[in-house]
């Protein structure tokens, strides 16, 4: 017996969908103004994918789905966002004020007769992943370098040697840190009574 050709086109599988996440808060474009970072993303999205910004907040697009609200709604919109605006560069205000404000300190401890360790706390207040810094320290100097906890509960890297006048310098040059904001403390292992 001869097979039949097939009549039908064999079911094509489903293709994947290209999404696009916004590169401030991690969302798609759609959700960004339920974040606090709206202005941000915005911006963001303007300057990475302009079609899709001019699709989503161009003057077609907000004054139809203004519409579609009553005018109560509308009002409400108005002043919810109007209030979202205030918040978020508030926020943005204090975070500016208190990173204008957040020392970093750079202590250089003394191990044993001639060994040194440097420790350096305070970068996350300035907006520095600590792990990744660490891993910078230990590139730049040849040394050991880790993130420990602290007794007060904070993190502090500890590179070994004495590189407190390198690390002042990367965290003025490179950190971005304002040099009054950066203190060195020297501190001497205290001697045994004995």
């Amino acid at each position: 017996m001869a097979e039949a050709a097939p009549t039908e086109a064999a079911p094509t599988e489903p293709q994947a969908r290209h999404v696009v996440y916004c590169g401030v808060c991690s969302l798609p474009p759609e959700y960004c103004e339920f974040g606090g970072t709206a202005r941000k993303c915005k911006g963001w999205l303007e300057q990475n994918h302009p079609d899709m910004h001019k699709k989503l907040y161009s003057e077609e697009a907000i004054t139809a789905s203004l519409s579609t609200l009553s005018v109560d709604a509308q009002k409400r919109a108005e002043k919810d966002s109007k209030k979202k605006e205030a918040k978020a560069a508030a926020a943005e205000a204090r975070e500016a004020e208190a990173k204008k404000e957040a020392m970093v300190y750079i202590k250089r401890v003394e191990r044993n007769k001639r060994k040194y360790v440097t420790a350096v706390s305070g970068l996350e207040a300035h907006g520095m992943d600590l792990k990744k810094v660490a891993k910078e320290f230990g590139k730049k100097f040849a040394t050991g370098s880790s993130v420990t906890k602290t007794a007060s509960g904070g993190e502090e890297i500890v590179v070994q040697g004495d590189n407190s006048d390198d690390i002042f310098d990367w965290v003025v040059d490179v950190g971005g840190v304002p040099d009054e904001n950066v203190e060195c403390i020297e501190d001497k292992k205290k001697k045994s009574a004995g």
